[in-house]
């Protein structure tokens, strides 16, 4: 029987939610299907990893905050040929928000997106008028849980120029307009696994934020989106998630059109909660590949 490692992270309560306990439901769920499944935090450095055949990114959430760590563990995990599930170099693709460029550049649509690379010098208003806004989401290109995210109004820029001129020093930066869509519909997730569509959601901000993350006050919503949402959010995970157990295609509708957010390939919550088949789904999905 292969031994399966579910990878998380050390939890110091950053992402605490209200919602279920989606790691520990799901390890119980495989092993009583039989499975030897355990967790293990993949900063640890006590652990052997060569004792385990697949190693499931499951919960690494704290990897953007400690990402030359995070690749120094991916060439471990590779070096010592322990299959990964999502294989190793999507990840490595995943993990920098410049894949944006690439799904552009296939023609799938995206949210519109500019990037400052580390060490220049940001000029804010300029992407006001290239975007035709009033309203700028400006954030890391390696990042998650709203880390260093900032929502600008043109009146803002004297304020931020400053502080983003300073983190850029750091690292890159993506810019976007602000999607009202976001506060009014809220943000679709569709998610897949091996390929097949599993179950949909939409994420809402709390009253006041524009920030959709449950741990940060957003609300969770399980909605079965129209046919022709699920046909082009499997259009980005044909194209670009292969041989991946998990994918999450975050997005929202604009003007009737879906425009990708984020595809989200290492660490999303998979909302497992919201629909009764998707435990049996992801069982199913695991099973096929390994």
């Amino acid at each position: 029987m292969k031994k399966i490692v579910l990878v998380t992270y050390e939890d110091q309560g950053k992402y605490t939610s209200n919602l279920e306990n989606e790691d520990q439901k799901l390890q119980q769920f495989l092993q009583d299907k039989g499975l030897e499944a355990r967790s293990e935090v993949w900063s640890d450095p006590s652990v052997d990893w060569g004792r385990y055949d697949v190693a499931i990114l499951k919960s690494p959430w704290d990897y953007f905050d400690r990402i030359l760590e995070f690749y120094a563990w991916l060439d471990r995990m590779k070096a010592m040929n322990i299959r990964m599930l999502n294989p190793i170099n999507i990840v490595l693709w995943n993990s920098d928000k410049h894949y944006l460029k690439d799904i552009a550049a296939a023609g799938l649509p995206v949210t519109p997106t500019l990037f400052i690379e580390k060490g220049e010098t940001p000029d804010l208003h300029h992407y006001f008028e290239e975007f035709d806004t009033g309203k700028l989401i400006v954030k890391p290109s390696v990042s998650g849980g709203s880390k260093n995210t900032f929502k600008l109004t043109r009146e803002d820029t004297a304020e931020y120029t400053p502080k983003l001129t300073s983190l850029l020093s750091e690292e890159a930066f993506m810019v976007q307009p602000f999607l009202h869509e976001v506060q009014k519909e809220g943000e679709w997730s569709l998610l897949f696994f091996n390929g097949k569509y599993s179950h949909s959601l939409l994420k809402k901000a709390k009253a006041g934020d524009f920030r959709v993350q449950h741990y940060l006050g957003g609300t969770i919503h399980a909605q079965e989106p129209p046919v022709d949402l699920i046909c082009k959010a499997r259009e980005y995970v044909d194209q670009f998630a292969p041989n991946c157990l998990y994918a999450r295609v975050d997005g929202v509708v604009v003007n009737s059109g879906f425009q990708l957010m984020e595809l989200e390939l290492i660490e999303p919550f998979l909302f497992m909660f919201t629909n009764p088949n998707s435990y049996e789904k992801y069982y199913q999905a695991l099973k096929e590949m390994i």
